[in-house]
């Protein structure tokens, strides 16, 4: 068999499985949190989160609402070298992003069962 006919099957087998792959996750919440950034950005997501008195003020002040920060969370960053992991009960994660607001930086307070906002500011 010819090389070309070897790569025109392996080409529609690989074209037919990509089809059936698409089908069958099509529909469902399926994600690829496989980076550090993205984990911890999950894992607060999914955490109940509470507010700061000082984060309630600074958002306040700089009128930003819960639905910024949600996007923040969803397509931000961790800085990781301002993070401190290092604690062993809650650590602190330094998240940047941009939102409809602007350029927004938070210090969230990751705990085993809540996510606290401790402070929140413009760059």
């Amino acid at each position: 068999m010819k090389f070309i006919h070897r790569l025109g099957y392996y080409l529609g087998g690989f074209a037919i499985g990509l089809v059936i792959l698409a089908f069958f996750l099509s529909g469902k919440k399926t994600s690829c949190a496989y980076g550090p950034d993205a984990r911890v950005l999950k894992n607060i997501r999914l955490k109940e989160r509470a507010y700061s008195e000082e984060a309630k003020a600074q958002m306040e002040r700089l009128q930003i609402d819960t639905a910024s920060i949600t996007g923040v969370l969803r397509k931000g960053d961790i800085d990781f070298s301002r993070s401190n992991t290092d604690l062993d009960s809650c650590k602190t994660y330094m998240v940047t992003g941009n939102s409809v607001s602007g350029e927004l930086e938070m210090l969230f307070e990751n705990c085993d069962s809540t996510a606290t906002l401790q402070k929140i500011w413009r760059k």
